[in-house]
């Protein structure tokens, strides 16, 4: 745990965390109004599983979750998709607007209005939007841009008025738009005892912060919805009350209340999101700071001092590493920015056997080197003398079938050259020339060639020097 705390102590992990715990206090306030925090609740409990099982190395909760996990997000983007939506719309809206109160002589007309209507049993949906943008929730309507007053919004609900089935959108003291259609509800909030109405106001107030009064005309009632939420039946003085808190929140105040809820409420759930982002984020680092092995594949590069000896003979060209580490550094390490580094300096002719070790490898801090296959190397050092190089010419092919060959002569037939001195060269060391297609030979011909040789003969004057091949030919 001292390492858990002092990666904490970190300014930048104490910021992560924090927007880690916003994060889950918004989307717990946004799924608790639109009614859906029992499916998030279930995949925190399935993430809470994963996390325990990743402590615990339960390779087969792991294996399950490593083939599941990107249909789980692509699921939980998809299930969530308006949650999401939601959360970014009210980041947007946190910022501060001017605070325009439409007057308390409104709100008392708003409440004569729906109590007439309800003496009256005629339905009726009035709209007070919030911070949050609701047009597009909307649909259908009539604008009407007018100044509020009792007789007019009595005309509006009268059964013959051609928007009396639909919604009052009242924002900013001004009567907006009348017989607007809104959303549906989708969730399970309200039975079905209740009508097309209630549904409605319902469907709205789960994806805004808007607060909606309906008057029921089979109840001859107030209702009053926001945030996800109906009161039944509130008198006068709550609904004015209601609508004055409404005016205030919605242009002054960033978090806004559950009816029924205090700050205190918000305070442990504001802890409750630090305390799981501090539980999310420390199984993280358990999970990051836990000793792995890797084993990585890396070439060799040799280096040798003297221009008198050259390598001969087969020779590893990658090495197996068996590293240990964190898990995060060992995640993070490129294998193409390694090579183990062979320096033959010190070494003189013969045949060698060299043990690989951390000096030859630059590791990453936080990377150790537990093992190399293979363990050693044995290479062979051979001093470069010189010597004479017979030239073979490379023939392919034959002369047509009516002719034969009857001598081939070279010009140089030798080259001096510089070798490694090897018992299998010292006797006989050749190099040949550059192909010769014989089935285009059809009389004595003169051709020149370069020379090809291996890569450890070179020429001793330091240039291969051009060959002529005199090929006579003789008919059968």
């Amino acid at each position: 745990m001292p390492e858990i705390a002092r990666e904490f102590f970190d300014w930048r992990n104490f910021f992560d965390v924090m927007l880690i715990g916003i994060g889950i206090f918004v989307l717990f306030r946004t799924l608790r109004r639109r009614g859906t925090w029992k499916i998030m609740a279930g995949i925190m409990v399935a993430m809470s599983i994963f996390l325990i099982a990743n402590f615990l190395d339960l390779k087969g909760i792991k294996w399950i979750y490593s083939n599941l996990s990107n249909v789980i997000l692509i699921a939980f983007i998809v299930l969530f998709q308006p949650e999401l939506r939601k959360i970014f719309e009210q980041t947007v809206s946190l910022r501060r607007r001017k605070f325009i109160d439409p007057g308390n002589e409104l709100a008392q007309m708003v409440a004569d209005g729906l109590f007439s209507l309800a003496d009256l049993r005629r339905g009726a949906i009035i709209v007070f939007p919030g911070r949050e943008p609701i047009q597009e929730f909307l649909s259908g309507g009539y604008l009407l841009g007018a100044q509020p007053s009792l007789p007019l919004l009595m005309s509006i609900f009268d059964p013959h008025s051609p928007g009396h089935d639909g919604a009052l959108v009242v924002s900013k003291g001004v009567l907006e738009r009348f017989g607007v259609r809104l959303p549906v509800s989708e969730s399970s909030a309200l039975s079905e005892e209740y009508g097309t109405r209630h549904h409605a106001a319902m469907g709205l107030v789960e994806k805004t912060d808007a607060l909606v009064f309906i008057v029921s005309e089979e109840r001859g009632r107030v209702s009053m919805f926001h945030l996800g939420k109906m009161q039944k039946g509130p008198n006068r003085s709550q609904l004015i009350k209601a609508l004055e808190a409404h005016w205030k929140t919605t242009f002054y105040y960033p978090i806004q209340f559950y009816r029924g809820e205090n700050r205190w409420s918000l305070f442990y759930q504001a802890a409750f999101s630090l305390a799981l982002a501090m539980f999310f984020w420390s199984t993280i680092i358990v999970a990051q700071i836990q000793m792995v092995e890797k084993v990585v594949s890396v070439p060799v590069e040799y280096s040798t001092a003297s221009s008198e000896l050259v390598m001969v003979g087969e020779r590893e060209r990658d090495l197996q590493l068996y590293l240990s580490g964190t898990k995060s550094t060992l995640d993070a390490l490129d294998p193409s920015n390694l090579s183990v580094k062979v320096d033959l300096s010190q070494y003189g002719p013969g045949t060698q056997s060299l043990f690989i070790t951390s000096e030859n490898i630059r590791l990453p801090e936080g990377v150790k080197l537990l093992e190399t296959y293979p363990s050693s190397l044995q290479l062979t050092l051979a001093a470069i003398v010189e010597q004479w190089a017979t030239i073979t010419p490379q023939l392919v092919g034959s002369v047509p079938e009516n002719l034969e060959i009857s001598a081939i002569e070279i010009n140089p037939h030798r080259v001096k050259v510089l070798s490694p001195s090897t018992e299998e060269n010292e006797k006989f060391i050749s190099v040949t020339t550059t192909p010769i297609y014989l089935d285009g030979i059809n009389k004595n011909s003169k051709i020149l060639c370069k020379i090809i040789a291996p890569q450890i003969i070179k020429p001793k004057d330091g240039q291969w020097p051009d060959v002529e091949v005199n090929i006579l030919v003789e008919k059968k």
